[in-house]
């Protein structure tokens, strides 16, 4: 039997507020989820060691790092975790290289199984090495952060809302540099967001917070089309963050063809290559949904699908469609009673060429991974 990432059953007080929370992680990619206020920071300090827990028990991959019974607590250094916060804390008097591997040389060398040059690859940060912090862009700092807390060689990686200050052209690049960690480094990873969209691109299983409780826990595609959870979610400008590999550049036609889990996808012309990665997002309000298929109109994507699940989330109606892969679709109340939109509806979904924004382009780097 695999063991579990993480179990985590404990109570911590406040004069306001009480966490109580009895959960096990069994996926390498865990998000912790909900508003704000909800307990998902409290968790995650908890789990490092910065807050001591009144009651309960901590282990991670089969290490009691909390134990109120025992009276065991294994301080935050001796737990090898790395964490990085909404800010990215890179010390300022340090360039790109000493912030990278002032965690490294502080890793005992029987301890260290990160190499740094591995990822000064994986971030794409060779061309930066020598600049000073204080000249990054807000995408460029975050991958100094998540390289300098990798670089320690962390048994696990806690993420604080670590998307949460970038806009949305650097959110796709980042969550593109965390998948990779997940498929080349192995690192499990608990991510805390309140961001659908995030959670959606990235992980395999999600735990939701309310008022310091777990309320459901499972994969995304289940957890997120519960009518309790979808009256806490935060769809906000909700959109759908989708790894995509370039097929062909058709320049003559300011066109570049994109795979995207299968499905191809024009977009406006990218700058890269056949079988360059990067990450597009297509924002959920922004797709048109019928139910004929469309004829003589201008768009260049016309995907036939089936309706997953679908739900409201306040005036708007939230639909997840497959097309091969799934695809997020903000619908109104009168265009779900109009069309008899249900579970099992057979669609076809029309996505503007130019509603297919290619993030990565515009964070300097099309990888080619």
């Amino acid at each position: 039997m695999t063991t579990p990432v993480a179990h985590i059953a404990v109570t911590k007080r406040f004069p306001q507020f009480t966490l109580d929370c009895d959960v096990t992680f069994e996926t390498g990619a865990t998000s912790v989820f909900g508003p704000s206020g909800s307990g998902k920071t409290t968790l995650l300090n908890c789990i490092a060691g910065l807050s001591r827990p009144d009651s309960g028990q901590i282990t991670v991959m089969g290490t009691t790092l909390f134990s109120a019974s025992e009276r065991k607590v294994l301080p935050p250094e001796k737990r090898r975790f790395g964490y990085v916060f909404q800010s990215s804390a890179l010390f300022p008097n340090m360039n790109v290289r000493k912030n990278i591997l002032y965690g490294y040389h502080l890793t005992p060398e029987g301890q260290r199984t990160t190499d740094p040059e591995q990822l000064f690859d994986l971030f794409d940060l060779t061309r930066l090495l020598d600049r000073s912090v204080d000249t990054l862009s807000g995408g460029e700092r975050q991958r100094v952060a998540l390289a300098r807390a990798l670089a320690t060689s962390p048994r696990l990686l806690l993420l604080d809302e670590p998307l949460a200050s970038l806009d949305v052209s650097f959110k796709g690049a980042i969550i593109r540099y965390l998948k990779r960690v997940r498929q080349e480094l192995e690192t499990p990873m608990i991510y805390v967001s309140h961001s659908v969209s995030e959670v959606v691109a990235l992980a395999e299983e999600i735990l939701v917070l309310s008022e310091g409780r777990p309320v459901a826990q499972g994969p995304p595609s289940e957890v997120l089309v519960r009518p309790d959870v979808g009256t806490m979610a935060d769809y906000g400008a909700l959109e759908n963050l989708l790894d995509a590999t370039v097929v062909e550049r058709r320049s003559e036609q300011g066109l570049s063809v994109i795979d995207v889990g299968g499905v191809e996808l024009a977009a406006p012309e990218i700058d890269a290559g056949p079988g360059d990665l990067l990450t597009v997002s297509v924002r959920a309000g922004d797709i048109i949904l019928t139910l004929d298929v469309p004829t003589r109109i201008s768009a260049q994507n016309i995907l036939p699908g089936r309706i997953e699940a679908i739900h409201a989330q306040g005036p708007r109606v939230i639909a997840h469609v497959d097309v091969g892969t799934v695809l997020v679709v903000e619908l109104t109340p009168r265009a779900v009673t109009e069309l008899a939109l249900r579970e099992g509806t057979q669609v076809y979904l029309i996505v503007k060429s130019n509603s297919v924004l290619a993030l990565d382009a515009l964070d300097g780097g099309s990888g080619n991974r």
